[in-house]
């Protein structure tokens, strides 16, 4: 029985950001109640020092979206990977940059 050759792994590349670092996230999602405190709470999860105060938040032209706006002290890439990961696999979440 011959088994199908796994797919390559892609090389790993070297993080071209020094850590730790301040790094810039903006979120994205649909208006709807909970969706600031969630996205919060996930962030909270990946650095926990993390100030939720500092939060900028910005609703669409028609209100319909919300965009959150925050800083994180970022500690290394794996760290940021994770935590791009769970907010893109996010139901609330349209958008992560």
């Amino acid at each position: 029985m011959h088994e199908p050759d796994s797919p390559p792994k892609a090389p790993q590349v070297e993080s071209l950001i020094e850590y730790p670092t301040d790094f810039p996230i903006k979120v994205m999602g649909r208006t709807q109640p909970g969706f600031a405190q969630t996205i919060l709470a996930l962030v909270k999860r990946h650095a926990p020092d993390f100030d939720e105060t500092t939060v900028g938040m910005r609703p669409s032209r028609q209100g319909k979206y919300l965009s959150l706006t925050f800083e994180i002290r970022a500690t290394s890439r794996e760290q940021l990977d994770a935590l791009y990961g769970e907010l893109s696999e996010h139901p609330m979440v349209s958008m992560a940059l």
